[in-house]
């Protein structure tokens, strides 16, 4: 026999509220507070990364900055420690065309910050795996983006599922098992262009 049109609400309802709170519970779980991220970059120096010879990278005002040299050559810098399964979050800083990105995982998985030196566009936020697949763009990201501020961005590595919030937002997600393996965390300055990319607040928490 059908429920009583209210009581059919009542339960609808009911079920509604059932499902937000859990998927709320679900995301508390998912994104931890940026205060729980343990720091891998003390503002000061660069202890805890392994510097490059090249003299790219220097601490400003608790600021890490990347900059191309006259030859534009470009630079690396990562951490001394491997990370596998990682929430990964930090500032990040530019004006102009740079290209720029996170490095995660062995064989190595690129987050692109700034200009794809290949498509000629901002493609902040978007994995670039020797091409930029269509389902691993950051769609979104041009209207959360904010042009030479501090923007902030975290990076979920679990498994083979990779995925990114850009200012509070979510913007992409890839997944693939063949990023599998620990390595350092890496910061890129392209070579070929006139660059400058800054970052701050740069944290990370290894996930059991």
């Amino acid at each position: 026999m059908p429920l009583p049109l209210p009581r059919a609400l009542a339960v609808l309802l009911t079920a509604v509220v059932a499902l937000a709170a859990a998927a709320k519970v679900l995301r508390a779980e998912e994104v931890p507070a940026t205060s729980s991220l343990p720091p891998i970059f003390n503002g000061r120096d660069l202890t805890g990364w392994t510097p490059p010879a090249e003299s790219h990278w220097k601490v400003i005002d608790g600021v890490l900055v990347g900059e191309n040299d006259a030859e534009k050559k470009g630079s690396m810098l990562y951490t001394e420690k491997a990370y596998g399964d990682v929430i990964l979050e930090g500032e990040v800083r530019f004006e102009g065309e740079i290209d720029s990105g996170f490095m995660l995982r062995k064989p190595e998985l690129q987050l692109q910050i700034g200009v794809s030196r290949s498509l000629k566009r901002d493609m902040t936020c978007s994995f670039y795996v020797g091409t930029y697949p269509e389902e691993a763009q950051a769609k979104r990201a041009g209207d959360l983006l904010k042009p030479g501020d501090w923007n902030r961005i975290r990076i979920r590595a679990k498994g083979d599922t990779f995925t990114v919030w850009l200012n509070g937002e979510p913007v992409s997600q890839y997944t693939s098992p063949k990023y599998a393996a620990p390595a350092p965390i890496g910061l890129q300055i392209h070579g070929g262009l006139t660059m400058k990319v800054e970052f701050r607040d740069l944290r990370a928490l290894e996930l059991e």
